[in-house]
Parts: C-alpha cells; structure tokens; sequence
C-alpha cells in the first residue's frame, strides 16, 4: 500500500505517469467492486471511467499521506450511486466469482459450508437474491468487507461513515440475510 500512497502524492503533484500506474493498479479492484454492486460488467467499466474522471477533478483534495484505497472506493461508491438514483434503482446485484458467497451464507446461517458449495449455482443464486434484498447500506456494508475484503476501518470511510455505523450495518445486514436464506430453505 505504500507504493499506492507514493503514486497518489506523485499524482497529485503532477505526475502523469504516477497516474498509469495509479490507475494500473487501483482500477482493477475497484471495477469489481462496482460489478458486484452494479451486475453488469460494460455499465461497470463505464462507471470505473467515470470514477478516474472524478478522481482528476479532485486529485488536489486528496489528503497526502492517506491511504488512497478508501478514497478511491468511496468516489467510486458515489459513482455508482449517482449512476443508481440516475437510472432509480439502488439494487446491488453481486456478480463475477461469487466463490466466497457460499462461506458467508454458511456464517450468516450457521450451518456447514459444504451445504452451500460454490458447485451448487442455486444457492448462489438464493445468497445473490437475499443479497439485493437488503437495504443499499447493508448491502454496501457487507460488500465491501465481506466480498472485497476491506477493513473496518477502510469500509467505514468509503460509507463515510463510523467504524460503529458499519459494525451495525454488517450485523443488521447478516440477521436479515439468516432470516431471508432461511424462508428461502424453508420454501
């Protein structure tokens, strides 16, 4: 991350090609992440875009020093949620590998991950479906720590909000998951 951070202070100071490699580096995990917040790959990669664009304009508001990760994540969250109340429809819809959706239902309900094997597509599908059910903070909440693997820390200042706030969401967020997987099991 150190290399990220002197990229950025280069960045911002005018550096062209800190910003290749910038972007080099950045815009891979910050295209799945909208992916899986938008399910549609070409609208992602129009988001991605338009994300770097925000980021250019606001390159000199970027505290040196900072991780840049989170602030890249939370320009692109906002893109996406720009893009969302656009087209009024806040829905994530996670996409790509979802190999780690069945770890999570298997948490969330408690039961053992072979019940919910990544070669079994039907319960990906129910564990996407309960997914959009949630509301966008908790959504966006268990996301960004449990399908991107951001920290706490890091999710909190991409919702820009507390480390408590995304505690609450992800523990919100998991008992609505539990009780929708199982009415789901349960039908």
């Amino acid at each position: 991350m150190d290399e990220l951070k002197e990229l950025m202070n280069r960045y911002v100071e005018g550096d062209s090609e800190a910003f290749a490699a910038l972007y080099q580096r950045a815009a891979p995990p910050l295209l799945s992440y909208l992916v899986r917040m938008c399910g549609a790959r070409d609208v992602a990669e129009d988001l991605l875009q338009e994300s770097f664009f925000k980021v250019h304009r606001a390159r000199a508001s970027f505290v040196r020093g900072a991780a840049p990760m989170p602030w890249l994540y939370a320009i692109a969250h906002r893109t996406f949620l720009d893009h969302a109340r656009r087209n009024q429809r806040a829905r994530v819809r996670p996409a790509g590998d979802a190999a780690n959706l069945p770890s999570i239902a298997a948490h969330i309900t408690g039961t053992r991950a072979t019940d919910y094997s990544p070669e079994r597509p039907e319960v990906n599908a129910r564990v996407h479906a309960a997914l959009e059910q949630l509301p966008v903070s908790q959504r966006q909440a268990v996301v960004l720590t449990k399908l991107e693997g951001l920290t706490l820390a890091e999710a909190a200042s991409v919702a820009d909000t507390s480390v408590g706030a995304i505690k609450q969401r992800i523990h919100r967020g998991y008992t609505k998951l539990r009780s929708l997987l199982s009415e789901q099991s349960s039908d």
